[in-house]
């Protein structure tokens, strides 16, 4: 097979830097409500329907991917949230709700879900060798979409107007995630890394074997798969919380200004972005199960102490910190997957443990708002929260005993 691995993660973040867009829609919130006299909420829940679906498509469709190959998946995924996308720009010009809930939220919503993890599974299986390192890459493409388009999406809303940047930018992700699918391709069983092959076979490097080779069906059976969903459900849920309050919580702790505030929340996104890489590749060193303990161990005190914090810089590197963790806890999900249940049906498994993820969008906001209103304060919902990660800390410790006790089952069993 001629394929170049590298080239194939390329191929992945091709597809993964156009769904990340979904991450950039804020930025259409005002020109929208402004262009059409709509409400805030009319506009968000384009929004909500798209995450609504980016789960549902991904759960559902996770068989189809393992079946029918990464190409087919992401040029299918190309078409919807491409067509998505240009349709939004169609809804504005015949100033239809309905239609902009079709075409950005259904048709965008599992084009983004089927995209997410067409080229995710496949790049598992061509590193072996380096499992959180491939699915940082492409799960980084994503975290950074939004800094990329962002941008963008504001330059030609001011040239073009809203509508026309919609049917450009539809067209820009369908060229760019078709060329990438193109690539994309399983390799074939069993491939090993040219120069890891050679070292396997010299001795100096040992193929880790993966726990169980599971299909989906007999995956939801096993108590780690319900072990992995809560571990991203309570990651997603506490950093969306985050997201959500961190320009008025930084008013209400710091006392800072708006804009200082802005500035502080629009450098968030770049370490969700580099987190992603970071602890998905210190994954492949320190083993998935101790990573997610991390995670848990430090944002649990982390939330804790920063309603506490009153020095700004000490205050943004905290806040920082938690975001790494929020777009590692995403990257590093599937090479876990991979660890536990084999690369048979990853694709597959992956997809029904990114129903947290749309679990999460809905319930996060809620406790948020709830807790805001009964105590009137920002700062006592990161208490809440805390208490989550330490339920989350308890979850992932008992990950790896059971890990660790299935492993020594299988070598009595030799």
């Amino acid at each position: 097979m001629n394929k170049n691995r590298w080239l194939m993660a390329l191929a992945a973040v091709g597809v993964h830097i156009c769904i990340g867009s979904v991450y950039a829609w804020s930025v259409y919130v005002n020109p929208i409500k402004d262009t059409m006299h709509w409400t805030l909420t009319d506009v968000t829940i384009a929004f909500s329907i798209a995450i609504f679906f980016l789960g549902l498509s991904a759960a559902l469709m996770g068989k189809f991917v393992e079946k029918n190959g990464p190409k087919v998946s992401a040029i299918i995924a190309a078409v919807l949230f491409g067509l998505g996308t240009a349709g939004s720009g169609l809804a504005i010009l015949m100033e239809s709700k309905l239609l902009l809930y079709f075409f950005y939220g259904v048709l965008g919503g599992c084009g983004l879900g089927i995209g997410y993890i067409s080229p995710v599974s496949t790049l598992v299986k061509w590193f072996p060798d380096k499992r959180g390192l491939a699915t940082g890459l492409a799960i980084m493409g994503f975290g950074f979409a939004s800094a990329i388009w962002g941008p963008t999406i504001k330059v030609l809303i001011s040239e073009v107007g809203v509508a026309s940047t919609f049917i450009i930018l539809g067209a820009v992700y369908f060229v760019v995630m078709f060329a990438s699918a193109m690539y994309l391709e399983k390799p074939e069983e069993g491939y090993l890394p040219e120069g890891f092959k050679k070292k396997v076979e010299a001795g100096h490097k040992t193929l880790k074997t993966d726990l169980a080779i599971l299909g989906l069906h007999e995956a939801v059976k096993t108590p780690r798969f319900y072990g992995l969903w809560l571990m991203l459900f309570i990651n997603v849920t506490c950093g969306i919380a985050i997201i959500g309050v961190a320009s008025p919580l930084l008013q209400e702790v710091l006392g800072v200004s708006a804009l200082v505030a802005a500035a502080a929340v629009g450098l968030m996104g770049i370490f969700n972005g580099a987190g992603r890489i970071f602890w998905a590749s210190l994954s492949d060193y320190l083993t998935r199960p101790v990573v997610y303990i991390i995670f848990f161990a430090t944002q649990a005190v982390a939330f804790y102490v920063l309603p506490s914090i009153t020095e700004i810089l000490i205050f943004q590197v905290i806040l920082y910190f938690i975001m790494s963790c929020y777009g590692g806890g995403f990257a590093s999900i599937p090479a876990y997957i991979g660890d536990i249940f084999g690369t048979k049906e990853l694709g597959a498994i992956h997809g029904y443990i990114l129903t947290a993820w749309a679990a999460a969008g809905l319930v996060g906001p809620l406790i948020i708002s709830r807790v805001k209103d009964l105590t009137g304060s920002y700062a006592e919902t990161l208490y809440v929260f805390s208490g989550f990660f330490v339920v989350a800390l308890v979850i992932s410790i008992a990950m790896l005993a059971n890990i660790k006790a299935h492993e020594k089952k299988q070598v009595i069993a030799e």
